[in-house]
């Protein structure tokens, strides 16, 4: 699906997502993959943890993740809510192509987001 809104020029866009991976600002990356609006970097640990979002937390300016987890949403473990939410990180989960297009909105609108992205298998 094509995913184009209008956003500063140096910003990480989100034009495509599939089963295999993203298509972000041009470049194509297979697998899990971490936004933020400067830069997008694989997502070498993409376990629902922590530990496996602390790049988001050690970046740091991030108020809202969104966890893109593939064709369906499931619910977000309270413990890993708490655990960024303590961070001053706020997180929502939600399918992957709505996070898609979520992170989309909020960066045209210079929201400060990141986007932690699993492929629609």
């Amino acid at each position: 699906m094509e995913l184009i809104p209008l956003v500063q020029a140096g910003r990480q866009i989100i034009e495509r997502y599939g089963p295999t991976g993203f298509r972000i600002s041009g470049a194509i990356y297979l697998g899990p993959v971490l936004v933020f609006a400067e830069e997008t970097i694989i997502w070498t640990d993409s376990a629902m943890t922590a530990e496996a979002l602390a790049p988001v937390v050690a970046r740091g300016g991030v108020e809202l993740l969104l966890l893109g987890l593939g064709r369906h949403m499931v619910p977000l473990a309270p413990a890993l809510r708490a655990a960024m939410k303590a961070t001053g990180v706020a997180v929502e989960a939600m399918d992957t192509g709505a996070a898609c297009r979520t992170y989309n909105v909020l960066l045209a609108e210079d929201r400060r987001v990141a986007a932690a992205l699993l492929p629609q298998r």
